[in-house]
């Protein structure tokens, strides 16, 4: 059995230094009528979240039309940023995280598109370089036709957490 080694404050923190990741301060309003993230038991299930920047512009558009697989890959990125502060939030510390289980990727991308993994990628490779071997994950990733407000990814996840006990 695989034993993988708790994250500490100190070590995230160092992690999203390293990564250059100024998180949020603090989680994207939903635009619906949902949570940002919804605890069973151990599990957290974070709500599907787009590529929104700091300032709250929604980066928008069709991947393989007027944007690169390499720009939505950064978009990808930025999505986990937004998950991760939105983890924070709700936990009020990342430490607790004791593992990535799972990623649900979509991109907005036109029929011909082929190179979804590449793009939802930009998130995976983020969460494995800040939480280490707790971040590799399983994970699927699609095109879809379009997304809400025309955002060029989405992606939605679920994290275990350490028990209360």
């Amino acid at each position: 059995m695989l034993v993988l080694n708790k994250n500490t404050a100190a070590d995230i923190e160092a992690r999203l230094k390293v990564a250059g990741v100024t998180l949020p301060p603090s989680a994207p309003t939903p635009i619906g009528a949902f949570c940002n993230v919804r605890r069973t038991g151990n599990l957290l299930y974070v709500s599907g979240q787009g590529p929104v920047e700091a300032d709250g512009t929604l980066l928008r558009g069709k991947v393989g039309g007027e944007i690169s697989a390499e720009v939505a890959r950064e978009h990808a990125r930025l999505v986990a940023v937004n998950i991760i502060g939105a983890l924070r939030d709700y936990l009020g510390g990342l430490e607790k995280v004791t593992g990535v289980i799972k990623l649900l990727g979509l991109v907005n991308a036109t029929n011909d598109f082929e190179r979804h993994p590449f793009v939802i990628d930009g998130a995976s490779t983020l969460l494995a370089d800040v939480f280490g071997e707790l971040g590799i994950h399983a994970r699927s990733a699609f095109g879809v036709g379009s997304l809400p407000n025309n955002i060029t990814v989405e992606i939605e996840a679920i994290f275990e957490m350490e028990d209360d006990a």
